[in-house]
């Protein structure tokens, strides 16, 4: 991980208020994370996410994606990432305790896939620790050589080409778990080889497959968006493969929010960004694609209600249908919610 950075304040945020746009529609948010230290993005605790997911629209239910944090001090290596699963556990627990708030309603942890058949050790101590909301790992596979990003990903060569890595994600998927992975654009084509060479696993696409937009990248947005296009149809010819659509809020991704003295309003967002979020609702279709907040990682640009007011704007034009599969439906099936 790189260094901290420094959380926006909620004077920052809140210089941007808005209201609420279809405060009744159901929600499940599946992607956000918690930090009970103050590790890359400063401190993330369930105070902190129910003061977002109460922010104004309806989050039901949420899902906690593995972000490497809480991990146990000892024992072996592989088996570590228990310590996170641990954590989380306890905090669903208190999500529990106050029904007027969103509850955590599932895990989704990190387990080494390059262990092939041995994963499976890892994946029945998360199961044990999960207290029956473990639904399946994320190994990631972001890699970038300029060291121009502010998080450059894990530091080795992506792993999806690697035949103990497809056979751990044989296993996962044999086991009946899912798989969520997160990377950059360069490597959207080694995860279709992926998706192509497990069809029968259950994926997520993460964050779009993060089409970066600063250092080496920040000049080259129209070309990589096209390339972006061409991968993202691919991909979604994949049955197998469901997208998360949110995370571009990123600082890598290079809409520079950030660094303004005030954040975007939902229409700044929508102006910026729709052009994604429809290219792959058409590829995919609303039945395989869910809303997230990545919160708090996006929360270094945007607040929570105005990130999601501006989901719902972008996802006005869809039938009724199609936008509740997109903030609830899609996300309740995948993780089983």
């Amino acid at each position: 991980m790189s260094a901290i950075l420094e959380p926006k304040s909620a004077a920052w945020l809140d210089q941007v208020q808005e209201d609420i746009i279809d405060p009744q529609r159901r929600i499940i948010d599946p992607h956000h994370h918690l930090w009970s230290e103050p590790l890359m993005f400063g401190r993330y605790e369930l105070a902190d996410l129910w003061a977002d997911t109460g922010s104004g629209h309806n989050i039901e239910k949420t899902v906690f994606i593995d972000c490497h944090a809480n991990y146990r001090k000892d024992g072996p290596g592989r088996l570590k990432p228990i310590g996170e699963t641990e954590y989380v556990a306890g905090v669903a627990a208190a999500s529990r305790d106050n029904p007027e708030q969103a509850t955590i309603a599932a895990i989704v942890s990190h387990a080494n896939l390059l262990l092939g058949d041995g994963v499976e050790e890892v994946l029945q101590a998360h199961e044990e620790a999960g207290q029956g909301l473990f639904r399946g790992i994320r190994h990631a596979g972001p890699y970038d050589d300029t060291a121009t990003l502010a998080n450059a990903g894990g530091g080795r060569p992506c792993p999806y080409p690697e035949e103990d890595f497809r056979q751990g994600l044989r296993r996962l998927t044999a086991m009946g778990y899912s798989y969520d992975t997160w990377h950059f654009h360069m490597q959207n084509s080694a995860f279709l080889a992926l998706a192509e060479a497990v069809p029968e696993a259950t994926m997520v696409l993460d964050h779009f497959g993060t089409p970066l937009g600063v250092g080496a990248y920040a000049d080259k947005r129209e070309e990589i968006f096209m390339q972006w296009r061409k991968d993202i149809a691919a991909i979604a010819e994949c049955p197998n493969v469901y997208a998360k659509l949110g995370g571009l809020a990123m600082i890598d991704n290079g809409f520079g929010w950030d660094a303004q003295s005030r954040p975007p309003t939902s229409d700044e967002f929508v102006a910026a960004q729709r052009r994604y979020y429809e290219h792959a609702i058409d590829c995919f279709g609303p039945e395989r694609c869910m809303f997230e907040s990545n919160f708090p990682v996006d929360r270094l640009s945007i607040s929570y209600p105005v990130l999601w007011n501006g989901l719902k704007k972008i996802a006005a034009q869809y039938s009724a249908d199609e936008q509740d599969a997109m903030f609830y439906g899609t996300a309740a099936k995948v993780y089983k919610v």
